[in-house]
């Protein structure tokens, strides 16, 4: 009985993705949505080093990047959380993308598409029951006309997604439900996804026998860090929310904007604890709350 690891986590998928291209290809040509004739048969990897880091943001999101036979470019990424500020982030790694296609002097009609894959661990839009969301630059008045060039799909692995609600795309179901499904309460692949060479040696490349102890403490680090990203992430929501409350009572501004930076310390000094507790170094714990090694050895004591 095969004992399976989360493939959202940075060292499974990029095992799966980033190391497998026939993989790849058969995920993307199943995910992406590409016009009749343009599926992808050859990808070469690109380096994942043009991300824009997020402050406070540094570990939830996984990315692979490679080109494809056609030149198109992609940009495939797993967001463990969402906001706003992910949205500005996207069309900057998108656009830096696109823009350094091209060496000094060549013509302009040699660049080719930037296509954004962002896989996300919740929902994003909730005016909307859709998980699949495709974003290209249209005309609003004719929305038939496009500018080729960047493209974002956008795909909530969340409650919204309902399989029995796709029909006309089965691969891209058993695909999202691998990922979706599939972790460490997994203890045997469903038969529709076993009948998929490609998802059975996915699921292959995440049974826990196949790491070795150190890639195994690794890939419990992640959930770690993960863990810390979300705290600072709701402290820092509900700060501006009390610092919010506090500006919109004349008197108690101060008081309020000090309970605020209080309350704050307070939530530091608990994660810092708490990652200690959990094995993490002064230096990653310093990298991800931005308090100096000093400050944390402080908290310690």
């Amino acid at each position: 009985m095969a004992r399976y690891l989360n493939p959202k986590n940075d060292l499974t998928f990029k095992r799966i993705f980033g190391e497998h291209p026939a993989l790849l290809i058969n995920f993307l040509n199943a995910v992406m949505p590409f016009e009749s004739g343009r599926m992808i048969e050859t990808v070469e990897y690109l380096p994942a080093d043009m991300t824009l880091e997020t402050p406070t943001k540094k570990f939830s999101i996984v990315d692979v990047r490679c080109r494809d036979n056609y030149k198109r470019q992609f940009i495939i990424e797993m967001q463990m959380y969402w906001d706003n500020a992910f949205y500005n982030r996207i069309v900057f790694n998108a656009g830096k993308a696109y823009v350094r296609q091209l060496e000094s002097g060549e013509e302009f009609h040699l660049l080719q598409p930037v296509y954004t894959l962002a896989l996300l661990n919740e929902n994003f839009d909730r005016k909307t029951d859709r998980f699949y969301h495709h974003f290209q630059i249209i005309n609003r008045e004719n929305t038939d006309e496009i500018i080729p060039g960047l493209e974002f799909v956008l795909v909530e692995l969340t409650d919204k997604f309902h399989p029995e609600t796709v029909n006309d795309r089965k691969l891209m179901v058993l695909w999202l439900r691998f990922l979706k499904e599939t972790g460490e309460k997994m203890i045997s692949l469903p038969p529709e996804m076993q009948e998929n060479e490609f998802i059975r040696q996915a699921a292959e490349l995440c049974e826990r026998a196949a790491y070795t102890p150190e890639e195994l403490a690794a890939y419990e680090k992640y959930w770690d860090r993960i863990r810390i990203e979300r705290a600072l992430l709701s402290g820092a929501k509900q700060e501006g929310i009390s610092e919010g409350k506090a500006i919109g009572l004349e008197e108690g501004k101060a008081i309020g904007l000090e309970e605020g930076r209080i309350e704050r310390e307070k939530e530091l000094e608990k994660m810092v604890v708490n990652a200690h507790k959990e094995g993490c170094s002064i230096e990653l714990i310093s990298t991800i709350t931005g308090l100096t090694s000093e400050q944390i050895t402080d908290i310690l004591k």
